[in-house]
C-alpha cells in the first residue's frame, strides 16, 4: 500500500499535527490543505474539505498501523474495512463527473461497477477521488488499472462543448443536464451488469431530479445519493475515468488550436479565451467553452450570457 485516505474529526486533525511535530516531520505549504508534512519518502496531507488525511509513500501501511490508528484514530481499521464498511464491497455502480466547473472542455460523466474482489484490488492500487490527484500521469495510470481490472465495467458519456451548449439551452439548467447524463451512464451500466442492485452518486441539490431521470430510462435499481460520495471506491474509480477523458480532451484541443486551455474559470481562462477569439473568431468559443458561464460575458464584453459560473 502506497496511498491511503481517511476522514478525520477536527480534534483528530490537531492530534495528528502534534504527532507529526513530535516525530520531526517537515511541514510544507500546500494548497487547500490544513497542513502537509513529509519525512523521508512519506507524505501526510490533511485537506480542508472533509477534513481528511491523505498518506502517500512506501511507508504508508506502517504509518497507518503504528501511528495513525493507535495515536490518532484510536481504533484499528486497516484490514477490517469489509467489517466496518460492508457497503463498499457489495456490488454497485458508482457515478461521478469531471469538467462541471471548467469553462473549457467537455462535461464527462462516468460510471464504474465494483464488487468485493474488484474493490479490494482497486484499493490496493491506490484508487481515490480524482480531485485529490494532481498528476495527469497518475490519473492515466490509475485509469489503465481500473480498465484492466477483471469484472470492473466502466461507461462514460462525454458531452463536448458544442453539444453541451445545445443541451444546456434545451434543459435550461445544469442539474437537469447532469441528471440526464447520470441516467444514461447508469442505464448503460445496467445493460452490461443487469443484476446489479444499486447505484451511488454524489448528492444532487434536488435528489428528485436524478430520480425522475432514472425513471425515464425505465430503471428500477436502488439509487443512493450522498455527500462525499467519492469516498466510495466505485465512485472514485468513476471520477478517475471521467477525469482522464477530460484532460485528454484539454490536451488534444490545446495542441490543435495552438493555445493552452487552462482549467477552471479564473483570470488565466479569460486570457486564453480572448486569445482564442482573437485568433479564430467568436464561433470558436462554442466549440471549446461552456457558453452559460459568466466568463463568456467577460471575454466578449457584451453581457449577453446570463448564466452563472458553477
Amino acid at each position: 500500500m502506497t496511498t491511503h485516505t481517511s476522514p478525520l474529526t477536527p480534534a483528530q486533525v490537531e492530534t495528528l499535527r502534534q504527532v507529526l511535530e513530535r516525530q520531526d516531520y517537515e511541514f510544507v505549504p500546500k494548497e487547500h490543505a490544513v497542513f502537509s508534512a513529509r519525512k523521508g519518502k512519506l507524505n501526510v496531507t490533511v485537506y480542508q474539505k472533509g477534513p481528511k488525511v491523505l498518506i502517500q509513500g512506501k511507508e504508508t501501511e506502517d504509518f497507518i498501523r503504528y501511528t495513525l490508528e493507535p495515536e490518532v484514530l484510536g481504533e484499528a481499521r486497516l484490514g477490517y474495512e469489509e467489517i466496518l464498511q460492508p457497503e463498499l464491497f457489495s456490488p454497485h455502480f458508482g457515478i461521478d463527473e469531471s469538467g462541471k466547473g471548467d469553462y473549457f472542455g467537455p462535461l464527462v460523466i462516468a460510471g464504474a461497477y465494483t464488487d468485493g474482489k474488484i474493490t479490494r484490488h482497486l484499493m490496493e492500487a491506490g484508487v481515490m477521488d480524482s480531485k485529490r490527484i494532481t498528476s495527469a500521469a497518475r490519473i492515466r495510470q490509475l485509469a489503465a488499472v481500473i480498465r484492466g481490472t477483471p469484472g470492473c465495467r466502466v461507461e462514460l458519456v462525454s458531452i463536448g462543448p458544442q453539444r453541451y451548449n445545445q443541451l444546456y439551452a434545451s434543459f435550461g439548467n445544469l442539474n437537469q443536464l447532469l441528471a440526464w447524463g447520470h441516467a444514461r451512464v447508469i442505464a448503460n451500466l445496467a445493460a452490461a451488469v443487469p443484476d446489479c442492485p444499486r447505484a451511488l452518486s454524489d448528492q444532487f441539490a434536488r435528489p428528485e431530479v436524478l430520480e425522475r431521470a432514472l425513471r425515464r430510462q425505465g430503471l428500477t435499481l436502488r439509487l443512493e445519493q450522498r455527500t462525499k460520495g467519492e469516498s466510495d471506491v466505485a465512485v472514485a474509480a468513476a471520477s478517475i475515468i471521467a477525469r482522464e477523458r477530460f484532460i485528454d480532451w484539454i490536451d488534444q484541443t490545446s495542441a490543435a488550436c495552438g493555445i493552452r486551455l487552462p482549467l477552471g474559470a479564473g483570470e488565466e481562462v479569460v486570457k486564453a479565451a480572448r486569445e482564442l477569439v482573437a485568433r479564430r473568431g467568436t464561433d470558436a468559443l462554442g466549440l471549446a467553452a461552456k457558453h452559460h458561464f459568466r466568463t463568456t460575458a467577460q471575454v466578449l464584453g457584451d453581457g449577453s450570457p446570463d448564466g452563472p459560473n458553477p
